[in-house]
Protein backbone atom coordinates (compact mmCIF):
# COMPACT_ATOMS: atom_id res chain seq x y z
CA UNK A 1 0.00 0.00 0.00
CA UNK A 2 1.44 3.07 -0.96
CA UNK A 3 0.45 6.95 0.57
CA UNK A 4 -0.47 9.89 -0.83
CA UNK A 5 1.90 12.79 0.64
CA UNK A 6 0.06 15.63 -0.85
CA UNK A 7 -3.31 17.21 -1.49
CA UNK A 8 -6.71 16.29 -0.89
CA UNK A 9 -7.22 18.28 2.46
CA UNK A 10 -7.42 16.88 5.60
CA UNK A 11 -5.30 17.77 8.50
CA UNK A 12 -1.18 18.08 8.46
CA UNK A 13 -0.20 14.43 9.23
CA UNK A 14 -3.02 12.81 7.85
CA UNK A 15 -2.17 10.44 5.08
CA UNK A 16 -4.90 9.26 2.54
CA UNK A 17 -4.28 6.01 0.78
CA UNK A 18 -3.42 5.54 -2.96
CA UNK A 19 -5.52 3.73 -4.87
CA UNK A 20 -2.49 2.95 -7.89
CA UNK A 21 -0.85 -0.33 -8.51
CA UNK A 22 2.57 -0.66 -8.11
CA UNK A 23 3.76 -2.23 -11.41
CA UNK A 24 7.27 -2.57 -11.11
CA UNK A 25 7.05 -5.67 -8.56
CA UNK A 26 5.40 -7.52 -11.03
CA UNK A 27 7.10 -6.67 -14.23
CA UNK A 28 10.54 -7.72 -12.27
CA UNK A 29 8.90 -10.91 -12.06
CA UNK A 30 7.46 -11.75 -15.49
CA UNK A 31 11.55 -11.01 -16.21
CA UNK A 32 12.88 -13.41 -13.82
CA UNK A 33 10.04 -15.86 -15.46
CA UNK A 34 10.90 -15.00 -18.78
CA UNK A 35 14.34 -15.65 -18.09
CA UNK A 36 13.48 -19.02 -16.57
CA UNK A 37 12.02 -20.36 -19.46
CA UNK A 38 14.05 -19.28 -22.02
CA UNK A 39 16.54 -21.65 -20.17
CA UNK A 40 14.50 -24.48 -18.88
CA UNK A 41 12.35 -24.77 -22.32
CA UNK A 42 15.72 -25.94 -24.73
CA UNK A 43 17.16 -28.49 -22.19
CA UNK A 44 13.25 -30.30 -21.84
CA UNK A 45 13.17 -30.85 -25.44
CA UNK A 46 14.91 -34.47 -26.58
CA UNK A 47 16.15 -35.26 -30.40
CA UNK A 48 14.33 -38.19 -31.41
CA UNK A 49 14.95 -39.07 -35.32
CA UNK A 50 11.89 -39.30 -36.70
CA UNK A 51 12.09 -40.78 -40.64
CA UNK A 52 9.01 -39.00 -42.91
CA UNK A 53 8.61 -39.45 -45.86
CA UNK A 54 9.66 -36.08 -48.27
CA UNK A 55 6.99 -33.76 -48.91
CA UNK A 56 7.28 -34.09 -53.01
CA UNK A 57 6.00 -36.01 -54.98
CA UNK A 58 7.98 -39.34 -56.16
CA UNK A 59 8.03 -38.92 -59.89
CA UNK A 60 6.30 -41.64 -62.02
CA UNK A 61 8.91 -43.68 -63.08
CA UNK A 62 10.62 -44.18 -59.17
CA UNK A 63 10.45 -47.72 -57.88
CA UNK A 64 7.47 -48.72 -55.88
CA UNK A 65 8.35 -48.58 -51.94
CA UNK A 66 8.43 -52.12 -50.26
CA UNK A 67 5.70 -53.42 -48.77
CA UNK A 68 5.85 -53.68 -44.80
CA UNK A 69 5.52 -56.43 -43.17
CA UNK A 70 2.21 -56.65 -40.25
CA UNK A 71 3.12 -57.47 -36.67
CA UNK A 72 -0.18 -58.15 -34.83
CA UNK A 73 -0.08 -57.84 -30.86
CA UNK A 74 -3.38 -58.69 -29.31
CA UNK A 75 -4.42 -57.85 -25.15
CA UNK A 76 -3.78 -62.37 -24.54
CA UNK A 77 -0.12 -61.44 -25.84
CA UNK A 78 -0.86 -63.47 -28.81
CA UNK A 79 1.20 -62.45 -31.27
CA UNK A 80 1.60 -62.12 -35.08
CA UNK A 81 3.05 -61.51 -37.99
CA UNK A 82 0.99 -61.25 -40.72
CA UNK A 83 -1.67 -63.85 -40.49
CA UNK A 84 0.51 -66.52 -38.56
CA UNK A 85 0.85 -66.75 -35.04
CA UNK A 86 4.67 -66.73 -33.63
CA UNK A 87 6.33 -66.02 -30.27
CA UNK A 88 8.61 -63.55 -29.57
CA UNK A 89 11.53 -66.68 -29.53
CA UNK A 90 10.36 -67.47 -33.47
CA UNK A 91 9.67 -63.51 -34.39
CA UNK A 92 13.01 -63.04 -36.02
CA UNK A 93 13.07 -66.38 -37.89
CA UNK A 94 9.10 -66.31 -39.06
CA UNK A 95 9.83 -62.21 -40.17
CA UNK A 96 12.45 -63.14 -42.27
CA UNK A 97 10.49 -66.29 -43.78
CA UNK A 98 8.18 -63.72 -43.99
CA UNK A 99 9.98 -61.06 -46.36
CA UNK A 100 11.75 -63.91 -48.01
CA UNK A 101 8.24 -65.12 -49.09
CA UNK A 102 7.27 -61.21 -50.34
CA UNK A 103 10.89 -61.34 -52.52
CA UNK A 104 12.13 -58.46 -50.06
CA UNK A 105 14.84 -60.72 -48.51
CA UNK A 106 18.39 -59.16 -47.92
CA UNK A 107 19.65 -56.44 -45.45
CA UNK A 108 17.34 -56.15 -42.54
CA UNK A 109 17.59 -51.92 -42.34
CA UNK A 110 15.56 -51.70 -46.11
CA UNK A 111 12.87 -53.90 -44.51
CA UNK A 112 10.24 -51.95 -42.67
CA UNK A 113 8.34 -53.66 -40.23
CA UNK A 114 5.03 -52.16 -38.85
CA UNK A 115 3.44 -52.60 -35.51
CA UNK A 116 -0.71 -52.63 -34.26
CA UNK A 117 -1.68 -53.56 -31.07
CA UNK A 118 -5.06 -53.94 -28.97
CA UNK A 119 -5.39 -50.71 -26.94
CA UNK A 120 -4.97 -53.15 -23.38
CA UNK A 121 -1.72 -54.82 -24.64
CA UNK A 122 0.30 -54.99 -21.85
CA UNK A 123 3.93 -52.36 -22.06
CA UNK A 124 5.89 -55.24 -20.96
CA UNK A 125 4.53 -56.95 -24.09
CA UNK A 126 4.65 -54.63 -26.65
CA UNK A 127 8.37 -53.19 -24.98
CA UNK A 128 9.29 -56.87 -25.37
CA UNK A 129 8.14 -57.05 -28.84
CA UNK A 130 10.40 -53.96 -29.88
CA UNK A 131 13.44 -54.85 -28.00
CA UNK A 132 13.51 -58.11 -29.95
CA UNK A 133 13.21 -56.24 -33.40
CA UNK A 134 16.28 -53.99 -32.61
CA UNK A 135 18.07 -56.76 -31.19
CA UNK A 136 17.38 -58.64 -34.49
CA UNK A 137 18.03 -55.99 -36.52
CA UNK A 138 15.15 -54.24 -37.74
CA UNK A 139 15.13 -50.33 -37.11
CA UNK A 140 12.48 -48.94 -39.55
CA UNK A 141 9.47 -49.90 -37.36
CA UNK A 142 6.25 -47.71 -37.29
CA UNK A 143 3.57 -47.99 -35.00
CA UNK A 144 -0.07 -48.22 -36.32
CA UNK A 145 -3.14 -46.58 -34.53
CA UNK A 146 -6.73 -46.74 -34.56
CA UNK A 147 -8.77 -44.07 -36.17
CA UNK A 148 -10.65 -41.66 -33.73
CA UNK A 149 -13.33 -41.00 -35.02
Amino acid sequence: MAAKLSGGGGGRYSLGQNSEINVTPFVDILLVLLIIFMVAVPMATVAIKVDLPPATIPPPNAPKPKEPVFISIQKSGALYVADKQTSLDNLEIDLDAKFAATGQAGAKDDQRVMIRADADVLYADFMGVLNQLQTAGWYKVGLINEDIH
